[in-house]
């Protein structure tokens, strides 16, 4: 499952039964994540992997995870959110290429062709 929050970017898979992993690009992510829910998970460095940074938790940590973030949304723009804040801005170009591309997904039609449509608008 991929997350694109205010606190950071995540991916968390499910290794083994009840073991989670909470992956991140960032490490500065999953300390947010960390301080969101009050946690003292360890945070693993794990070179050559897809994701760099790790958090492994339990069935009732990724429970509170996913609780937590969603108390946390106070924001009616999350693409506005994201360009507010210092830590995260940098996100904001491969969050917006994930919305069109979705959008084009949404539309049926091609990456070329939406563009061309909204260039006309």
């Amino acid at each position: 499952m991929w997350l694109c929050t205010q606190h950071g970017f995540y991916s968390i898979v499910q290794k083994r039964p009840g073991e989670y992993h909470v992956r991140a690009r960032l490490r500065r992510d999953l300390m947010n994540l960390r301080e969101l829910c009050g946690a003292a998970w360890q945070i693993h460095r794990s070179e050559g992997a897809d994701y760099r940074w790790r958090a492994v938790v339990e069935a009732d940590d990724l429970a509170l995870i996913m609780a937590n973030l969603a108390e946390s949304i106070d924001y009616a723009n999350f693409k506005g959110r994201i360009h507010e804040r210092e830590d995260q801005a940098a996100k904001s170009p491969a969050y917006g290429a994930l919305w069109f591309r979705l959008l084009c997904l949404q539309e049926e039609r091609h990456p070329h062709e939406a563009l061309a449509s909204r260039r006309r608008a």
